[in-house]
């Protein structure tokens, strides 16, 4: 395993209020749960480059879910039992210990990354900073019989006096599948089966990776990862997604009846989702803030990908809606700026946005929102077009577009959060989000373009630049 240090050698994309490793590679946010005052995430991290490696869980913690303290790595692969990595998985808190719970990940040797197998370890702490693997790790020591080697990304919770483990997995005839493991202690755990399975390889995918589970607004969640889906129209074009299915989950016969995959984000950039049940009872989010086989060009500074926002989730009408969680108010350095502006030509609604929340509502009518750079070039766009209730999303680095809609209404409201080089989109409460990573030389410039002459109140906040706190 390489160890040479890596460097932070230049912040100009540099994000100032998302969760990022302090320098290298990350992915998918891991054991998410609040304890002991703080709230606790994780993150696939790479520590020696700027690119995939092998994988350690990487720490922040926040006693407000927006000022992040970056802590020292949580787990490094290197045991017997995580020979190649601490892949995925997720945290569980019980009499006053923080429990994680991952995958090992472990290769062949023979020169073929696709040839590989894992098992599931346990690692505890009773500070929430230093961890100590369980001594009789794996506590699953590997696939059911009739699974592929895709084994992986373990979450954990309790119902009715049982801890449940869900595994992204893949069945012996190439189909994605959650499977499901019970016990009574956290070490011990039975296999109790399939709970849902892809019912086709293009429609639902070859392997279901970070499978969470939930209840939520009287019906059960299961948020997941599918890889695999073929794209359909103007619907699964990242090359991998991620969404829901909702249903009910028989814990007697351990089985989910569910409806249709829904995807929950609409960007570009967003895979990999975990969630916590917040003190207050919040169902909250995170999710990886980029998509594999993506261009990041802060590679070439020293690190690379973020996760987003935190946000709560929430069922309406039978989907999920996603908003910004209420704590991010406190991001807000000052009063904000409102004005009224009568729009109709694209008209500037924010200046040098490069930390900025805006909000603004308009009557429903064709709309286009533009992301300008110094000079004048389009970064991206957001363009409605109010008869058939659609989005279409372009940036300014990929030919590949990106497609939401809205239930008919009246009126239009936009939530932006900008970071340096992101922007999360939150349409109509969450109706529909777009989480995209742009790169610009230049803080970019706002504008906003409607068919009809309107009159528009835009309210702008500048945001702090430095909630994260690194070592």
């Amino acid at each position: 395993m390489t160890k040479s240090p890596i460097a932070l050698t230049n912040s100009r994309y540099r994000l100032g209020y998302h969760v990022a490793a302090p320098i290298g590679w990350i992915n998918d946010p891991n054991g998410f749960c609040h304890f002991k005052g703080y709230y606790h995430i994780f993150y696939q991290h790479h520590p020696y480059s700027a690119e995939w490696g092998p994988m350690h869980w990487g720490h922040a913690r926040s006693k407000d879910l927006v000022h992040w303290e970056s802590l020292p790595i949580g787990l490094e692969p290197g045991s017997p039992e995580d020979k190649d990595g601490c892949f995925s998985g997720s945290a569980i808190v019980k009499d006053d210990i923080m429990y994680l719970f991952y995958t090992g990940h472990h290769y062949y040797n023979d020169g073929d990354p696709d040839y590989f197998w894992q098992n599931q370890n346990m690692a505890y702490s009773e500070d929430g900073i230093h961890f100590t693997k369980y001594e009789n790790n794996p506590i699953i020591d590997k696939e059911p019989e009739d699974n592929t080697h895709h084994f992986r990304d373990p979450k954990v919770w309790e119902h009715e006096g049982t801890y449940y483990m869900i595994l992204g997995s893949q069945e012996n005839d190439g189909l994605g599948r959650a499977i499901l493991y019970a016990s009574q202690d956290l070490k011990a755990w039975d296999y109790l089966g399939s709970v849902s399975k892809a019912t086709d390889l293009k429609g639902e995918g070859f392997m279901w990776e970070c499978p969470d589970f939930f209840h939520l607004d009287g019906k059960d969640i299961l948020l997941l990862s599918p890889q695999g889906i073929d794209p359909q129209e103007e619907k699964y074009l990242n090359l991998y997604q991620t969404g829901y299915f909702v249903g009910e989950i028989d814990y007697q016969t351990a089985k989910f009846t569910r409806g249709e995959f829904h995807e929950l984000d609409k960007g570009h950039d967003f895979y990999a989702t975990q969630t916590t049940l917040a003190p207050d009872g919040r169902r909250i989010v995170f999710g990886w803030m980029a998509m594999w086989e993506s261009h990041m060009p802060e590679k070439e500074d020293g690190w690379a990908g973020a996760l987003t926002l935190p946000r709560e989730l929430r069922l309406k009408d039978g989907k999920l809606v996603m908003t910004p969680v209420k704590e991010l108010e406190a991001l807000r350095v000052d009063e904000g700026k409102t004005e009224t502006l009568t729009v109709s030509d694209a008209t500037l609604i924010a200046k040098d946005a490069s930390h900025a929340e805006i909000l603004f509502s308009l009557p429903t009518t064709d709309a286009t929102l533009t992301f300008k750079d110094a000079q004048e070039q389009d970064i991206l766009s957001l363009v409605y077009t109010a008869e058939t209730n659609k989005f279409v999303l372009r940036r300014n680095d990929t030919d590949e577009a990106r497609y939401g809609t809205i239930q008919a209404n009246d009126t239009l409201k936009y939530h932006l959060f900008i970071d340096t080089s992101s922007v999360e989109i939150f349409i109509n409460d969450g109706e529909t989000v777009f989480t995209e990573r742009y790169y610009s030389e230049s803080k970019p410039a706002v504008y906003l373009t409607t068919a009809n002459e309107t009159s528009v109140e835009i309210t702008v906040y500048q945001l702090k630049a430095d909630a994260v706190t690194y070592p």
